[in-house]
């Protein structure tokens, strides 16, 4: 047991005459580089001589609508898309007041209508949306559906505090993964899903512009894309709008 003490002393010894106090090396430079997560410091600011890096994980819950051949803001309210980016802030200014991000983005839009229906042409690869007034029983809701995978790019303005006023400019050149219909029925033997994809000009490239202004974490939202759902010149032309909130995480 003597012996066995005897070791540990000598052990921890040792380790006390081969460390080094940093703080006595103030030109000491460490090989270990900081993590993803260096910057973020909670809810309270980082030490001051650090630079700060603002909204790089991003959640907008937004309201959808299209626009085009059809007038915008005659769709339902539960017409509920989100919005995940995750960003790199470069910053180009000494405070950070000024800078650019640039991400990859995952887009999911859903717009709830009524009285309309896709009709589709398998031969001439086309799409129209018509208006209908034919009720049909236990159908209860009509969604219109779209995923897709872009990558935004944004120039961002902020004032010079961590609780600060920012203002983000910028867009996106993506992916469209999928569009689909959605019906649901409500039945007697309980609701009824129905999902059609089968849309043979779907528009897979898309771009679209975007921006921000709030306070911090918060900001309003609102996008416009360019490029139509459907790429055939005879369909109709729809284009995606989102407007809602935009909350930053770190």
């Amino acid at each position: 047991m003597i012996k066995f003490l005897a070791i540990i002393v000598v052990f921890v010894g040792s380790f006390n005459v081969m460390a080094q106090d940093p703080a006595a090396q103030p030109g000491l430079i460490s090989r270990f580089r900081p993590g993803v997560m260096w910057f973020f410091t909670g809810y309270r600011p980082a030490t001051a001589e650090k630079v700060r890096k603002y909204d790089r994980l991003i959640f907008d819950l937004t309201y959808n609508d299209w626009a085009g051949d059809r007038q915008p803001f005659n769709n339902k309210w539960n017409s509920i898309g989100f919005n995940t980016s995750l960003f790199f802030d470069f910053p180009l200014t000494k405070g950070n007041t000024i800078s650019l991000g640039l991400g990859i983005c995952h887009s999911l839009y859903r717009i709830s209508y009524s009285y309309k229906q896709f009709q589709v042409d398998p031969v001439n690869d086309m799409t129209q949306l018509n208006d209908i007034q034919t009720f049909v029983p236990d159908l209860d809701k009509h969604f219109f559906c779209g995923n897709s995978l872009s990558i935004p790019v944004e120039l961002r303005f902020r004032s010079p505090n961590w609780q600060h006023f920012k203002l983000h400019i910028g867009g996106k050149v993506g992916y469209t993964l999928n569009n689909y219909t959605k019906d649901v029925f409500d039945s007697s033997n309980g609701k009824i899903i129905v999902k059609n994809s089968q849309f043979p000009d779907v528009h897979r490239l898309l771009y679209s512009a975007h921006a921000r202004i709030g306070f911090r974490n918060f900001a309003l939202f609102g996008s416009y894309q360019f490029s139509p759902v459907f790429s055939n010149s005879a369909s109709t032309r729809l284009n995606i709008l989102q407007m809602g909130v935009s909350i930053s995480l770190f």
